[in-house]
């Protein structure tokens, strides 16, 4: 076995599908450890820090910079942020990136997919980040992200509800590593 081969990392997505196509996708993105870095839930209520309004910020502006994109519902949690993400048919030209931004695209990744989004949130929540908390090559995200294709309006419906709902539910999240003690095996 060669070392490229032996460390090769294995991919979570579904072969063969083109994460650029239009439609929805449900993502979840974790916090590097799943520390709790964007604020905490109070009364069932996000309370989001300075660290969780770069979040949100970014996340909104990522519709602004990249024409494909189109935003729906979304949250930002203490150690992870849920989010249902569009992808339209992108215009014939249209490049989906603002003049003020690098076009490199980042390795791996199909340009105007939900890969290079993600990439791209993913890298400019760090940097800024770590610029605030002085941290320079801190992680602040885990490697990947969790999504989901969506495929029906009643699926879209639910995934909405539950975003909306996560506040409410954060005692007993999975991801909330303090909440409390869960019904399913690890």
């Amino acid at each position: 076995m060669s070392y490229l081969n032996e460390y090769q990392r294995r991919s979570i997505r579904l072969p063969g599908y083109d994460y650029a196509s239009p439609g929805g996708y449900f993502v979840t993105i974790c916090v590097y450890g799943r520390q709790n870095l964007f604020g905490h839930v109070a009364d069932h209520i996000m309370h989001i820090n300075q660290m969780g309004e770069i979040v949100a910020r970014e996340w909104l502006r990522s519709e602004n910079v990249r024409c494909e994109i189109k935003m729906d519902e979304w949250i930002v949690m203490p150690n992870h942020m849920h989010a249902i993400v569009i992808i339209q048919n992108n215009p014939v030209g249209a490049t989906g990136r603002s003049p003020l931004h690098d076009t490199h695209q980042p390795q791996g990744c199909a340009k105007h997919s939900l890969g290079s989004l993600i990439a791209g949130f993913k890298s400019s929540v760090t940097k800024q980040i770590n610029a605030l908390r002085q941290t320079p090559s801190i992680p602040v995200w885990q490697r990947n992200y969790y999504e989901h294709i969506i495929r029906s309006e009643p699926e879209l419906n639910r995934i909405r509800r539950y975003i909306r709902d996560n506040p409410g539910n954060w005692a007993y999240d999975e991801l909330n590593l303090g909440g409390q003690p869960k019904n399913f095996a690890c």
